[in-house]
């Protein structure tokens, strides 16, 4: 589980961040969490942006995707949810 400064850390690393994966009409699907999951291995922490023709409400959106990836949900703003997962083998972010 992630501090309040970690939190807050994260967010400040995260703003400049473009998201990088889109939910759509299709939903959460095994696929995504997959890619997902391959992209915070890479990177630690990526932003996800949520669609409007997008089913499902955001914030089940944002939980679907944390649990199937065992990552953290660092913030849900608008229809983006930055996420975080510490790397196995290439740790980049070092949090307070």
């Amino acid at each position: 589980m992630l501090t309040s400064k970690q939190k807050k850390f994260l967010k400040s690393e995260a703003h400049h961040l473009k998201p990088i994966f889109q939910v759509g009409k299709g939903g959460v699907n095994d696929n995504l969490i997959k890619q997902v999951d391959d992209a915070l291995e890479a990177r630690e922490l990526i932003k996800v942006s949520v669609l409007q023709n997008c089913e499902e409400d955001k914030y089940e959106v944002a939980e679907a995707i944390s649990e199937g990836a065992d990552a953290h949900v660092v913030q849900v703003i608008g229809s983006t949810i930055v996420l975080y997962k510490e790397s196995k083998n290439q740790k980049k972010i070092e949090l307070p």
